[in-house]
C-alpha cells in the first residue's frame, strides 16, 4: 500500500467540505477521484499533499515514498528553456555523468594508485547511472516533451515567455520524468490536444507507480484507471474499475438508495397516519399505542434522499422557425495569420439536425473556423453559404451573453418574458439549478454554472443552428451529461468544437477532422463502407435474438398482467375489510359510550344487577375494540404493502 486515507474531516467555517473520508491506495494502482463542482476533490489533494490540514483524520504514505503533485495552476516562472526545465527533473543522472567524464578525464593521467582507487568510484558511479537509466534518459525527455505537445523546435523556448497552460504541461512532463511512486494529478488534460491526452493515457496505463487523478475526462479515466474513488455529500465511496465502470454501479446504487429512500418516506407517512388515527378514537390505550409508535419513528435512522440527476427530464429545445434541409456549405475556405497558415481549401456541408464535431491538434484552426462561420474573422479565401431561414445562436468560451448583476432566473425571464415561472423553473432544473439556486447573482457562480446558464439561454432562443466553442470546458462531470442530454433533446443544427472525446462520441452525429487540412476524401468513404457493412451485418446477427425477445416479452407482459389482477383483487378485498374494521370501531366506540352513558346515570346507581351487568357489557366492548384497533391496525400494513 503506498497511500492510505484514515477518516479525513475538513470544513471551512460551518461548511463541511469533507466528512469521514477514508480509502487506499496500492502500489502501481490508478485512482480517479470523482464528484461535482466543489465536492471538495482539489481540497482533499492538497491535504493528502500537506498544502493544506485536515480539522480530522490522517495521511499515511509507505516508508520513503515519494509524491509529485501537479495542480491545476501551476506557478512556474524561470530562465531556462523547456529543455532545461523538464531536463533538471533528472539533475541526479546527469550529475552522475558529469561525475563520470571527470573521473574518465582523471583516470588518463593518474598514477597507479590512484587508478585503483578511482576505478573503483568509476564502478560504483556507472553501476547507479544505469540502474537510473541514465543511457536512455535524453531520449526519454525528448519524448516527454513531445509527447506533450510541443515541437523539437520549441526546445530552446524559454518557460518565461509560455502561457499558463504551456507551463503547467512543463510542470506535468517534470513530474513524469521524475518518476515519483505516487503521481497526483489535478486535472491534467485541461491543456492538452487530443493527441497529447492519448499520448499521456498510453504512459499513465503503463507507468509503474501509483497514480491519483481528479479529471472531468470520462473517455480519459476509462483509459486510465482501475479504481474510482467518488466523493458525494463530503463522504467517499470507492468503486472498482474506470469511470464507466462506476457510472453504472453508481446509476444501480442511486436507484437502489432512491427507491429504499421513497419506501421509507412510504412507511414514515404511514406511520403518521395510524398515529393521527390512533389518537382521534381518544382512547387510553389507543393514545399509548400512538405514543409507542411516535417514539419508534423518532428513533428511525432517515435515509437521505441521494442526489439525482435530472437526465429523467426529458425537455426538448425546438427552435421557433425551422431551417431548410441544407444548412451550411462550406468550400475554399482558407486562413493564415501572417506567415502561419491555419489551414487552407477546407471543404464541408451540414443538414439540418446534424450534431456535428470539429477536432484536431491545438492550433490547427478549430476555433478559428467557428469564428469565420458566426462572421467574427474574414476568411483569406473560399465561400461560406447557409441555407434558407438559419439562424444562428453563437457560444463561446468567455459566455460574454451574460449579465453580472443579474440573477439565473432574471437571466433567462428577461430574454423571455413570455415564458412563465414554472416554465423558466422547470428550463433551469433541467441544467441543474433548483430551488434558492436559481436566484444567485450571475457574478457570484462558477465558471461551469455560467456556462450551463449560457447553453440554456442559447437553446431556448430562436436560434435553429447552434455553434458552439468547447462547450464543455469548466463542466464537472454531471453538467456534461446535463448538456449532452439537451444536446439529444435539440431539435436544430448542431456545429461545435470540443476535445471530450466521451461528449463527442455521445453527442456526434459526424466529425470534421482539421490537421492543417480536411483529411482526405477517400479515406471516410471507405470507413463509412466499412462502417455500413458491419452495421448490416449487426443487424442480420441480432435479427434471430430480436424475434426471441419480442417473443419473451410477450410471455412476461402476461405473466406481468396477471400479477397485476391478482395483486388488485387483494387489495381490493383488503380496503374493503379495512373499511368494515372501521366501521366496526365506529359502532362499538359508540355502544361504549352509550354505557358509559348508562353507567353515569343516577338513576340507575340503587340497580346493582343492572350496574353488573353494564359493567360486564362494558368490559367486553372494551376488549372487543382493542381486538378491532389490532386488526385495524394489521390491515393498513397489508393495504400499504398491496
Amino acid at each position: 500500500m503506498i497511500l492510505s486515507c484514515s477518516h479525513i474531516t475538513k470544513a471551512f467555517g460551518e461548511d463541511t467540505i469533507l466528512s469521514d473520508v477514508s480509502f487506499h491506495i496500492n502500489d502501481n494502482e490508478k485512482c480517479a477521484v470523482v464528484g461535482i463542482n466543489g465536492v471538495g476533490k482539489t481540497t482533499l489533494l492538497r491535504i493528502i499533499t500537506g498544502e493544506l490540514g485536515a480539522d480530522s483524520g490522517e495521511v499515511i504514505f509507505s516508508k520513503n515514498a515519494s509524491f509529485g503533485y501537479l495542480r491545476q495552476y501551476q506557478p512556474l516562472d524561470s530562465e531556462n528553456t523547456i529543455y532545461e526545465e523538464i531536463k533538471s527533473a533528472k539533475a541526479d543522472i546527469f550529475e552522475l555523468e558529469k561525475r563520470i567524464r571527470s573521473l574518465e578525464s582523471k583516470m588518463r593521467s593518474a598514477s597507479d594508485n590512484e587508478l585503483e582507487k578511482m576505478y573503483s568510484e568509476y564502478n560504483r558511479t556507472m553501476t547507479e547511472y544505469e540502474r537510473l537509466g541514465g543511457y536512455a534518459c535524453e531520449s526519454e525527455i525528448t519524448g516527454i516533451i513531445k509527447g506533450l505537445g510541443f515541437s523539437e523546435d520549441s526546445f530552446n523556448q524559454k518557460i518565461n515567455t509560455l502561457s499558463g497552460g504551456e507551463k503547467t504541461r512543463i510542470a506535468l512532463g517534470r513530474i513524469l520524468l521524475s518518476a515519483p511512486d505516487l503521481i497526483i494529478l489535478d486535472e491534467p488534460t485541461n491543456h492538452l490536444d487530443m493527441n497529447s491526452i492519448s499520448w499521456l493515457e498510453n504512459y499513465l496505463a503503463n507507468y509503474k507507480g501509483a497514480v491519483l487523478i481528479v479529471a472531468h475526462d470520462r473517455y480519459f479515466l476509462d483509459k486510465t484507471v482501475t479504481k474510482t474513488i467518488e466523493l458525494d455529500n463530503g463522504k467517499s465511496t470507492v468503486f472498482n474499475g474506470n469511470y464507466s465502470a462506476y457510472s453504472e454501479k453508481k446509476k444501480l446504487l442511486r436507484e437502489s438508495m432512491l427507491k429504499a429512500y421513497y419506501k421509507q418516506q412510504q412507511e414514515i407517512s404511514r406511520q403518521e397516519e395510524v398515529i393521527k388515527k390512533l389518537k382521534s378514537f381518544n382512547r387510553e390505550k389507543s393514545i399509548k399505542r400512538a405514543e409507542s409508535r411516535e417514539k419508534m419513528l423518532a428513533r428511525i435512522d432517515r435515509i437521505q434522499k441521494p442526489y439525482e440527476i435530472n437526465s429523467e427530464m426529458k425537455i426538448t429545445f425546438k427552435p421557433a422557425t425551422e431551417s431548410g434541409n441544407d444548412v451550411l456549405s462550406a468550400e475554399g475556405i482558407s486562413k493564415s495569420f501572417d506567415d502561419n497558415c491555419l489551414f487552407s481549401d477546407i471543404s464541408f456541408d451540414i443538414k439540418k439536425g446534424e450534431r456535428i464535431a470539429i477536432i484536431g491538434d491545438n492550433g490547427t484552426g478549430k476555433t478559428t473556423i467557428l469564428k469565420i462561420i458566426n462572421e467574427l474573422l474574414p476568411a483569406d479565401c473560399g465561400t461560406i453559404k447557409f441555407g434558407s431561414n438559419v439562424c444562428i445562436g453563437y457560444y463561446d468560451q468567455e459566455h460574454q451573453m451574460l449579465s453580472p448583476e443579474k440573477t439565473i432566473f432574471d437571466e433567462i425571464s428577461d430574454a423571455y418574458p413570455y415564458m412563465t415561472n414554472t416554465e423558466i423553473r422547470n428550463v433551469l432544473a433541467a441544467f441543474l439549478f433548483t430551488n434558492d439556486d436559481v436566484f444567485k447573482l450571475i457574478k457570484d457562480i462558477s465558471g461551469g454554472e455560467r456556462g450551463r446558464v449560457s447553453i440554456a439561454k442559447l437553446m431556448l432562443s430562436d436560434a435553429n443552428f447552434l455553434i458552439l466553442d468547447e462547450p464543455t470546458n469548466h463542466l464537472d462531470i454531471v453538467s456534461k451529461e446535463i448538456l449532452e442530454n439537451a444536446l439529444l433533446n435539440y431539435t436544430g443544427t448542431v456545429l461545435y468544437v470540443s476535445h471530450d472525446r466521451y461528449f463527442i462520441n455521445r453527442t456526434a452525429t459526424g466529425i470534421i477532422h482539421i490537421n492543417k487540412y480536411i483529411g482526405n476524401y477517400d479515406y471516410f468513404l471507405e470507413k463509412k463502407e466499412a462502417v455500413e457493412l458491419a452495421y448490416s451485418k449487426s443487424v442480420s446477427a441480432d435479427t434471430p435474438r430480436m424475434a426471441k425477445d419480442a417473443e419473451n416479452n410477450v410471455t412476461s407482459s402476461k405473466d406481468s398482467w396477471e400479477k397485476q389482477k391478482e395483486q388488485k383483487a387483494n387489495a381490493k378485498k383488503i380496503m374493503s375489510l379495512l373499511a368494515k374494521c372501521e366501521n366496526d370501531i365506529s359502532e362499538t366506540e359508540k355502544m361504549l359510550e352509550d354505557v358509559d352513558s348508562e353507567l353515569a346515570n343516577p338513576d340507575n346507581g340503587y340497580d346493582p344487577v343492572l350496574l353488573n351487568e353494564l359493567t360486564q357489557k362494558r368490559s367486553l366492548l372494551s376488549s372487543s375494540l382493542d381486538t378491532l384497533m389490532e386488526e385495524w391496525e394489521r390491515l393498513s400494513e397489508e393495504a400499504e404493502r398491496l
